[in-house]
């Protein structure tokens, strides 16, 4: 097992200020008001993980979406896995229904996460229903793209 840390330097000296400028460089949370992302920041955890960490397992519960402040992982799951990196997010399934987790998320590289809980980020697109929209086109877009895929004999 490995252990989870808090990073530095960022904590705890980042302010939730400069978290919140993190944030709205990625384009899940671009056009979102600083205040909005400052109160999320303040509701979130930052948690670090060695190569070979899992960030969540399958079947765990649906509570948070995950944000990968730096590093890589790899999404564990059939049909395909797939690679993550800075800017990507993972867990919206379970963050929108509370779903338990689909897929295992391991870190291929040292990796810096941001953890929002399900209902600060529930609270939050439902006030910009623009971010549902942008997680629709990408989860659209790995369903085409898995449908692409040879089916497995």
């Amino acid at each position: 097992m490995y252990a989870i840390q808090q990073i530095e330097p960022w904590s705890p000296r980042t302010s939730s200020s400069d978290w919140a400028d993190v944030l709205a460089s990625f384009p899940l949370f671009s056009g979102i008001a600083k205040r909005r992302l400052r109160s999320l920041v303040e509701e979130s955890t930052v948690a670090e993980y060695a190569p070979g960490g899992v960030v969540v397992d399958k079947g765990d519960p649906g509570n948070a979406l995950y944000v990968i402040l730096s590093g890589s992982a790899r999404v564990r799951g059939r049909p395909a896995s797939r690679t993550l990196r800075t800017g990507d997010y993972f867990g919206e399934l379970g963050a929108v229904d509370g779903s338990p987790r689909s897929a295992a998320v391991v870190a291929r590289e040292e990796l810096h996460v941001m953890r929002l809980p399900r209902q600060s980020f529930l609270k939050l697109a439902k006030r910009y229903p623009a971010i549902s929209l942008r997680m629709l086109s990408v989860l659209g877009s790995q369903i085409r793209r898995l449908e692409a895929q040879p089916a497995a004999r």
